[in-house]
């Protein structure tokens, strides 16, 4: 499969999303490997057979194995994470921002990529699974990594895009 494949599958109500994938794929403002494992980090993210396997024979000559890894990585990581912060920060009891969340998190210190690509991927991960806390803590870490409005943006695009087309192709599979 392909994305070609996923912007067929859609709808035409859905054109929308056909336009965007096709222009975010074609975007030049992220590296190939920023681009290709946002990507890839948020078809792990949503999780569905169809985008998993979609944006994975896209990407399969465009990213290293570490990339690739590091973006299954970063879908695996955050899904813990994502969850437990945004709980945290949900809770009116201010104590459990206190606790140490004693989880292990690894791969966040040693990602196998460039740290910056590997917080990229996280960001656009947590913009999927919706967590403000983790967004803003990605968001200053890629800003000390150089990174500018318009890339962090990017990253978020994707991951709506990926979203999006997964909701619609998998609404239109229970049909």
């Amino acid at each position: 499969m392909s994305i070609a494949d996923l912007k067929s599958a859609l709808p035409d109500y859905a054109k929308d999303l056909k336009l965007n994938l096709g222009s975010l794929m074609n975007e030049t403002i992220l590296s190939e490997q920023q681009k290709y494992g946002c990507a890839l980090a948020c078809a792990y993210a949503v999780g569905t057979a169809d985008i998993v396997k979609g944006i994975s024979g896209e990407v399969a000559d465009k990213l290293s194995p570490e990339a690739t890894k590091a973006a299954k990585a970063a879908a695996a990581i955050m899904g813990m994470n994502n969850i437990y912060y945004r709980s945290v920060h949900l809770m009116k009891a201010d104590v459990y921002g206190t606790l140490p969340a004693k989880l292990r998190m690894n791969v966040i210190g040693a990602p196998g990529i460039e740290k910056a690509d590997f917080e990229l991927y996280s960001m656009a991960v947590s913009a999927v699974n919706g967590c403000g806390m983790c967004l803003d803590a990605h968001e200053a870490e890629l800003r000390k990594h150089g990174l500018t409005s318009e890339q962090i943006q990017t990253s978020l695009r994707i991951a709506a895009v990926i979203n999006a087309v997964a909701r619609v192709l998998q609404a239109e599979s229970v049909i």
